[in-house]
């Protein structure tokens, strides 16, 4: 190998660069009464002036009011102020990778619990966990046999 394919400041072709690129999350604002709103949450691959999205799982009206603290805090630390979250927001809002699989688990996880004490033992789990735990759970809930892997995750963050 000569010395310019093994430089670091060798610069990539564009299709290289478009592999590259981590994907990402965009939520979508989904307006209902009133000043609420919902939510549907995309994965999302840009490159090559393109944008491939893929579903991750939508939130209602009350179930986006329950974890609204969660996704404030995924929409801040990807750099957006909390006011982007609009009941009246016709764009999609692009978050971080990591931002993005930490909410999904959110969302996943408190989907079907209705108790708000378990909601909250669920969120303060999944925020305390590292960013490798999250997509290690990500993976799971949203692989092949995701009802199981949910249910293990609220079991062993909420005792559900």
């Amino acid at each position: 190998m000569n010395a310019a394919a093994r430089s670091p400041s060798r610069k990539a072709s564009p299709t290289r660069l478009a592999s590259d690129t981590p994907r990402a999350f965009r939520i979508s604002v989904v307006p209902g009464r009133g000043d609420r709103f919902g939510l549907r949450l995309e994965e999302s691959y840009d490159g090559g002036g393109r944008t491939l999205t893929a579903p991750v799982t939508s939130a209602s009206a009350t179930q986006a009011g329950r974890v609204i603290d969660a996704i404030f805090r995924a929409v801040r630390s990807s750099g957006h102020a909390p006011s982007v979250l609009a009941f009246n927001r016709k764009t999609p809002i692009r978050i971080g990778e990591p931002e993005g699989v930490r909410l999904a688990l959110v969302l996943l996880a408190t989907q079907p619990v209705a108790k708000h004490e378990r909601v909250r033992a669920l969120v303060a789990g999944i925020n305390a966990m590292s960013v490798e735990e999250t997509y290690y759970w990500y993976s799971k809930c949203i692989g092949g046999d995701a009802q199981r892997a949910r249910k293990a995750l609220r079991v062993l963050l909420a005792d559900d």
